[in-house]
């Protein structure tokens, strides 16, 4: 019997990188109540329009975005709160400086943003969507902050939850 977690949670080929579903390394050590956590959260970018972005659902805004812009792909990332492990304030916006320069180096260019429960019984995470970012470089960052997950959004503007844990 599946859980109805079980039913977004694949494991990640090239012939599935434009499908509707979590991405995972099989298996997951993360929790699944903290999967669905994050799969529920609103990822909130600063922008003029309304970039609300969700887990599998398309946003048309992302998509005029990522054309105006000539991406083929982005990312929300974070180096906030590693291993989800609450840093104060200070701590979190050091890593928050390291993360745009290392996007500035790589000459992505990105938009300021926050990750946000609809509970909000947890504060929210500052972000960055990074425009062009590919799912392998998105994924190699995550792990570089200690994310257990990132957000990667491909040409159809359906952001994917991809787990790195």
């Amino acid at each position: 019997m599946s859980s109805p977690i079980s039913k977004w949670i694949v494991k990640l080929t090239a012939s599935q990188s434009n499908s509707n579903v979590i991405y995972t390394v099989m298996p997951s050590v993360l929790d699944a109540g903290l999967i669905l956590a994050y799969k529920e959260i609103n990822f909130i970018v600063n922008s003029t329009q309304n970039l609300t972005l969700n887990i599998g659902q398309f946003n048309p805004h992302l998509k005029a975005l990522l054309g105006i812009r000539n991406g083929a792909s982005c990312a929300f990332v974070t180096a906030a709160n590693p291993l989800s492990e609450n840093l104060t304030d200070p701590e979190n916006e050091l890593l928050q400086r390291n993360l745009a320069t290392d996007l500035d180096h790589r000459r992505i260019s990105f938009l300021s943003g926050v990750g946000q429960h609809p509970s909000g019984n947890w504060p929210g995470e500052p972000s960055y969507l990074a425009i062009n970012l590919s799912l392998k470089e998105a994924e190699g960052l995550g792990r570089t902050y200690k994310q257990n997950a990132v957000v990667w959004i491909g040409s159809d503007a359906i952001p994917k939850l991809v787990l790195l844990r």
